[in-house]
């Protein structure tokens, strides 16, 4: 069973870090002004990520049932252990966005030529593609977090991406620990997941996406600063960062909620 745990955080990993990452695809679209080809990677980028979410979810009931049959095993335990896997891949990602937003203007040109996703990916294969990767490598600077001291930022913005990250991230979680918990409707509680994170995509499409969409539209009609909104995207990834923390915090009561209104629905 370690291994599976090991498995599922890795898989978290990679789906919050790929997730984290988008932003740097949106933040070369801006930049080479190719925005309508960036958000189409973007779009991909968030589908496997929420499919391979659902592949997590399947996963990670097989080890609720292992702890029903083995009550010395701490479920909380190793779900907070995949929680942290979430902070660790947005903390990775953080980082990895210089690199990736020079990489990202690679892929939209490629895409570009290509005509199609399927196309650009096998040309991306090439050996003289591959060995031009190491020339976008950026390290994090320092002046990244001395930005995010400036202000300016909308603190409602980040205040609802952070809240839509921890519902998203502990969403799936919850609803299997619920089914752990003492009580009937089990299996309700298990599908409540969908439900969790149906109403954080109806948060992030109404609350947040637009006024994303209306400050990069500012900084395309150049009425607002390339920096500007590269200090937007930070704060968006320690919103999110924060917010994988708070799901920790929220896990156990939401499990809870879960449990106490599934009767009624």
């Amino acid at each position: 069973m370690v291994e599976r745990i090991v498995f599922i955080s890795l898989l978290t990993l990679i789906i919050h870090c790929a997730e984290t990452l988008s932003y740097s695809v949106r933040m070369a679209g801006i930049r080479t002004g190719k925005l309508a080809i960036a958000l189409s990677l973007t779009g991909m980028i968030v589908l496997i990520s929420r499919t391979s979410n659902i592949a997590q979810g399947t996963m990670t009931g097989k080890v609720v049932d292992f702890a029903k049959n083995h009550m010395d095993f701490d479920l909380a335990g190793n779900f907070r252990i995949i929680l942290a896997a979430a902070s660790l891949g947005t903390l990775i990602a953080i980082g990895l966005f210089p690199t990736f937003v020079g990489l990202s203007g690679r892929m939209v040109s490629h895409l570009e030529k290509a005509g199609s996703i399927p196309k650009m990916v096998k040309d991306g294969f090439r050996v003289n593609v591959m060995r031009n990767i190491p020339y976008h490598f950026r390290m994090p600077k320092w002046e990244m977090v001395q930005r995010l001291r400036a202000g300016g930022v909308p603190k409602r913005l980040m205040l609802m991406n952070g809240l839509v990250t921890a519902i998203f991230t502990v969403g799936v979680l919850a609803a299997l620990y619920a089914t752990f918990l003492p009580g009937q409707y089990s299996i309700g509680a298990s599908q409540s997941s969908g439900l969790i994170n149906g109403l954080a995509t109806i948060l992030l499409t109404i609350l947040i996406d637009p006024q994303v969409a209306l400050l990069t539209d500012k900084a395309l009609r150049k009425e607002a600063k390339l920096s500007s909104i590269n200090k937007v995207f930070g704060f968006l990834m320690f919103s999110r960062f924060c917010g994988t923390l708070f799901a920790q915090i929220i896990f156990i009561p939401a499990a809870y909620w879960i449990k106490a209104i599934v009767p009624y629905l």
